[in-house]
């Protein structure tokens, strides 16, 4: 199988369990990329990741960084393709029908079952986005302080970035 269509058979797999985005998919892309494939290491992953969510766009930036890493140009667009036309065709075929079963037990269901799937999803990419980047104690109790402070705060979350910023230049975290 050549790389580009492997490349398109596994992001197109992974686009059917995007609840939430490409940030939940952060620990089946890292298994698909990292373990299954060997087509980057852990630190090159989490860098992508970072580039991916500092720059301006879509959250499925990261899949194209990560193709573009795996197969240059060719591979960045078979793999944002991949991760957006199959789920994109689905919806556009179901989106039609959906009200149609307004009130059906199974339609409340899916919609109350969707929420939390995204949540401990995203929760887990965040988790080993922490471990791919090789985080020490301090870094997990900055991890735990800023997620404490943007909780229970109405701060923007950029002064956070600039505090971990500050934070790794002077070399606490």
């Amino acid at each position: 199988m050549s790389l580009l269509l492997e490349l398109f058979t596994e992001f197109a797999l992974l686009s059917f369990v995007a609840f939430g985005g490409a940030t939940a998919l952060l620990p089946e892309l890292y298994r698909v990329v990292v373990e299954n494939h060997h087509w980057m290491d852990a630190t090159t992953f989490a860098h992508l990741y970072a580039i991916a969510q500092a720059a301006p766009g879509p959250n499925v930036l990261v899949v194209t960084l990560i193709g573009w890493q795996v197969a240059g140009l060719a591979g960045a667009l078979t793999a944002t393709l991949a991760m957006c036309l199959p789920m994109s065709v689905v919806v556009y075929l179901l989106f039609g029908h959906w009200d149609r079963f307004k009130g059906a037990r199974w339609q409340r269901a899916v919609q109350l079952g969707v929420a939390p799937l995204a949540v401990g999803l995203i929760f887990s990419g965040a988790t080993l986005v922490g471990q791919s980047a090789g985080l020490g104690v301090a870094g997990w109790a900055f991890v735990l302080i800023v997620a404490i402070f943007c909780l229970r705060t109405k701060f923007h979350p950029l002064w956070c970035i600039l505090a971990g910023a500050i934070a790794g230049l002077a070399g606490w975290i």
